[in-house]
């Protein structure tokens, strides 16, 4: 199926489809879509960015009939961030067919939102606290939705949801259809499938093991624990990313961050859970508009950020274990587009950087960072052609006729030329980090190498001993014959 109007989708479904400027369904759109309008239960697992909101979006609403007032698809996601997102896309889909979709979720008048959902909603996107706190205390009218969906179900894992999502279906046991999609396919979140889906199909379009996106370019850094700030200063003056999200494992090391980067010139904002809702909404509109740059961000506040026009996502520390890491790269990459994932580390943390690039089959790539001289030289090139690129401005033209009074062209243009090189010159030492050669020699001498070559020299002694021995006796022999 190469358009979406070969699965037999509703007219205005396929109107908004259009007009949302969707062109070819992705390889879990292709798989799910079907299934879902056959009314099967599907476990679903893809890489986060491949289109897994539309893929459960597009059949289901397909089949609503907007004449009846009530719910009809509840999906519960981990967070507010993403709750929103999803009942965005879903209203947009949605609209032209009369969908009336809510979101649901903590920290905003419970009165508003079950009057939303009471008056007539379709579709009710919620987190799973709020939701079960409605269930638990029987707020809502006649609820009973027929279709239930569990997004993100591995971040629901890592945020302690589990037994939330488990007792909302307990509350909705005559739910016809139901549906779990995940990046990840952990142990817990196959018992929970076994658990709510029965007679469930399951899809999957990525590879047996955890894995990373291809589109993705993946390198690491080797550097000195004291060199962290820096390193992360100088790769940031050297890529100049258009947008980026940099992750942090504490709150307090994203304030530093943030307020380090600010003082350096870039347009930075931090983001964690000690923030009021209100600076977290802002902080996130400003990143998804063209506000600001970089977000630096612990884990559980990244979550359920969909930006699709991330080009760069940095780990300020190696991520604790494999799914961190690819929970965290795939902030970039999505849609189609390429993205870029840069790690740092220290020679403890090389070992666990080769053994994350292990377990989830990707190529991550050792680099070194660039040097004053280096970066240097790269921002010259990248000026000169800028220059050369530039178009030409009308005013341009009377201020040069002013200046040629008194000055010759090419002090001019030298001069011009200083003042930009002036605005933002790169700082720091000279080389930061270890290449691949230090590296080397460093992890040659660590001592725990050092006790494996005393191991190897005992073993060959103990096996020379043992060959002595076996002559020895040998001899006798022969001598005794």
């Amino acid at each position: 199926m190469n358009d979406f109007s070969s699965f037999g989708l509703d007219e205005e479904i396929l109107r908004a489809i259009k007009n949302a400027g969707f062109k070819e369904p992705s390889p879990i759109q292709k798989q799910a879509i079907p299934l879902i309008l056959q009314g099967f239960s599907i476990v679903a697992q893809a890489q986060t960015g491949t289109g897994k909101t539309a893929a459960f979006s597009l059949p289901t609403l397909s089949k609503i009939n907007p004449e009846q007032k009530k719910v009809e698809i509840l999906v519960i996601t981990p967070t507010r961030e993403l709750a929103s997102q999803v009942s965005d896309e879903m209203y947009m889909f949605g609209k032209n067919k009369g969908i009336h979709t809510v979101t649901v979720y903590g920290g905003s008048s419970y009165k508003r939102q079950i009057d939303l959902i009471n008056k007539g909603s379709h579709v009710v996107v919620a987190t799973p606290g709020r939701m079960l706190d409605l269930l638990k205390n029987n707020k809502l009218k006649n609820f009973s939705p027929s279709v239930l969906i569990i997004d993100e179900a591995d971040e629901m894992l890592d945020m302690g949801f589990l037994e939330d999502i488990k007792a909302i279906f307990s509350y909705l046991p005559n739910a016809s259809q139901r549906m779990l999609f995940s990046a990840t396919m952990p142990e817990p979140i196959k018992r929970l499938a076994n658990n709510i889906l029965t007679d469930a199909k399951f899809i999957s379009v990525t590879p047996s093991k955890e894995t990373t996106n291809e589109d993705i370019e993946q390198y690491y850094y080797v550097i000195n624990e004291y060199e962290r700030e820096v390193a992360i200063t100088r790769l940031l003056d050297s890529i100049e990313p258009n947008k980026a999200v940099i992750f942090c494992r504490t709150k307090k090391e994203v304030d530093t961050l943030s307020t380090k980067l600010v003082a350096l010139g870039h347009s930075a904002k931090g983001l964690h859970g000690d923030m009021e809702q209100a600076q977290r909404e802002e902080v996130i509109k400003a990143f998804k508009g063209e506000q600001i740059e970089l977000l630096v961000a612990t884990d559980v506040a990244a979550r359920g950020i969909h930006v699709n026009d991330i080009s760069h996502v940095f780990n300020f520390h190696i991520p604790f274990n494999p799914d961190s890491y690819v929970h965290r790269v795939g902030r970039t990459g999505r849609a189609g587009q390429k993205g870029v994932a840069i790690t740092l580390c220290t020679p403890l943390e090389y070992h666990s950087m080769q053994k994350i690039a292990k377990k989830i089959g990707s190529k991550i790539v050792q680099k070194s960072i660039p040097t004053l001289k280096e970066l240097q030289i790269s921002k010259l090139d990248k000026m000169a052609k800028n220059i050369k690129d530039a178009p030409l401005l009308e005013e341009a033209t009377l201020v040069l006729d002013v200046l040629e009074e008194d000055i010759s062209l090419a002090k001019i243009a030298l001069k011009a030329i200083s003042l930009l090189l002036e605005r933002k010159g790169s700082t720091g030492p000279e080389n930061i980090g270890l290449n691949k050669k230090a590296l080397a020699k460093l992890l040659n001498s660590h001592p725990q190498n050092d006790k494996k070559r005393s191991s190897n020299r005992r073993r060959r002694r103990g096996h020379d001993r043992n060959e002595r021995r076996r002559d020895d006796r040998g001899n006798k022999r022969r001598r005794r014959g």
